[in-house]
């Protein structure tokens, strides 16, 4: 077993099903009369857990081979002396039999010939995450047997499912092991279970952003229309119009769809300003009534960069308190980055996949110390010159959902077009998104167009 948090209280069984039942059993159980030991991982595995539950006893796996490896053969034997077992209830048989693997220990395969024993009184406050498969299923029966909790994440990712986070949030106190390849490393399940404990979920439950839902954004500037459709009205009225927007796509998609808000919080400027960098930074605090009132209603917000001749990770600092909120996410508009020497709308800007992987591994660093739910990562490309050595992107940032977003105007078939380009090569990882324009596409696709003509289904769509 491998403790995986500084307490000591999140534990995660590896190396194989027979080290893990050991180690549960040393997890969950002080003594054990009787113990329960099965050979292998056939048919019998199940009946030796029903039995190992009902009767309140751990279930010791061994492989087939345990009596010609002394070290399998000596952990068993090792942790029957802990426990002071003194009789086995056997499943299968191992190929050198049980003896050499038990020693000289009374054995049955009849749980009617067990002699009588009082088992363990204590019941463990423990949560057992199991990702369901054969490897964890003698550690999720003596899990089940000592009284632990324990839920099935076929995932691997406490932080994916709604009730898990409420569980495991309501239980602050209780101790949390898991076994299972699904769930990663040692290291990982810590993070992950430190997030879930916060009990902050996302517009639309649970604390992993896709696939659990879908999100539809209106994109713009809250200063006016002329940046988009988010500044066209006050902010009551644009979480109203999100909402409605949204809703729109609800018919068409299996996922819940989730509204949301894209605010550009530096805007490309046709003059250098006095930092020279051709891009305004709209303060902190003029965003955050937006993203207060965004939050209250269950809205997602993404803060869209466009930084000029800055670069992306300064930019992003400027809202390091504002992106410490939970249901807040970044984009690099890499459009809007610009070259020593260029000007906007002189030539289209562009970013390299060094820079956008510096400026993730910050926005990971930070959404992990702060135990905050996976945050949208979004990337802006119309063409395949804006985002240089795009298949060096990182997209291993257990924090971060990165999105690729396609953002292509004109006819339908000309931003499928695009769209295809775009996803051409694209990293398995990345969530496909597209923007619809009221006023540059001809026309503007209907909602069930866009879901239904455009392929793959989008994760991510916003309206400019």
């Amino acid at each position: 077993m491998v403790l995986t948090e500084e307490d000591g209280r999140t534990g995660f069984f590896d190396g194989g099903a027979a080290a893990a039942s050991q180690a549960a059993s040393a997890a969950f159980f002080r003594t054990a009369p009787v113990a329960v030991v099965t050979a292998g991982s056939g048919p019998h595995l199940a009946a030796a857990g029903e039995d190992a539950a009902r009767l309140g006893i751990p279930l010791l796996q061994v492989d087939d081979a345990a009596g010609e490896d002394p070290a399998a053969r000596d952990g068993l034997r090792a942790e029957l002396d802990r426990l002071e077992t003194t009789s086995v209830l056997t499943y299968g048989t191992p190929d050198a039999g049980w003896e050499p693997v038990l020693g000289n220990r009374e054995l049955t395969d009849d749980a009617g010939a067990l002699p009588e024993f009082a088992a363990p009184a204590e019941k463990a406050d423990a949560v057992f995450l199991s990702d369901g498969s054969p490897l964890a299923a003698a550690a999720e029966a003596t899990a089940r047997a000592a009284g632990a909790t324990v839920l099935r994440l076929p995932g691997g990712d406490p932080r994916a499912d709604p009730d898990t986070v409420a569980l495991l949030h309501g239980r602050p106190d209780a101790d949390v092991f898991a076994a299972g390849e699904a769930f990663g490393t040692p290291e990982l399940l810590a993070d992950r279970v430190a997030v879930a404990r916060t009990g902050v979920q996302l517009p639309g439950g649970g604390q992993t952003v896709f696939p659990q839902r879908r999100m539809v954004a209106l994109y713009g500037h809250p200063g006016g229309g002329s940046l988009g459709v988010l500044g066209e009205q006050g902010i009551a009225a644009t979480i109203q119009r999100a909402k409605d927007t949204a809703a729109q796509y609800q018919p068409h998609s299996a996922e819940p769809v989730i509204p949301a808000l894209e605010i550009i919080a530096t805007v490309a400027s046709a003059e250098a300003g006095p930092d020279g960098n051709y891009s305004r930074v709209t303060p902190a605090a003029d965003l955050l009534p937006w993203i207060e009132a965004a939050e209250a209603a269950g809205v997602y917000v993404v803060l869209d960069l466009q930084p000029g001749r800055s670069t992306f990770m300064d930019q992003a600092k400027t809202y390091t308190e504002l992106l410490q909120r939970p249901s807040v996410g970044l984009a690099l508009d890499a459009e809007w980055r610009l070259a020593p020497g260029q000007r906007h709308m002189e030539q289209i800007g562009s970013v390299d996949a060094g820079e956008i992987n510096a400026t993730a591994r910050w926005l990971a660093e930070l959404t992990r110390e702060h135990a905050l739910p996976q945050k949208v990562f979004m990337l802006h490309q119309f063409n395949t010159a804006m985002i240089t050595n795009r298949d060096q992107v990182d997209v291993s940032h257990d924090e971060l959902a990165v999105s690729l977003h396609a953002d292509g105007h004109g006819t339908p078939g000309q931003k499928l077009e695009t769209w295809n380009t775009l996803l051409t090569g694209l990293q398995p990882g990345i969530w496909p998104g597209w923007k619809n324009f009221y006023d540059e596409d001809l026309p503007t696709l209907t909602p069930e167009q866009t879901y239904i003509d455009v392929s793959p289904k989008p994760w991510f769509i916003s309206y400019q």
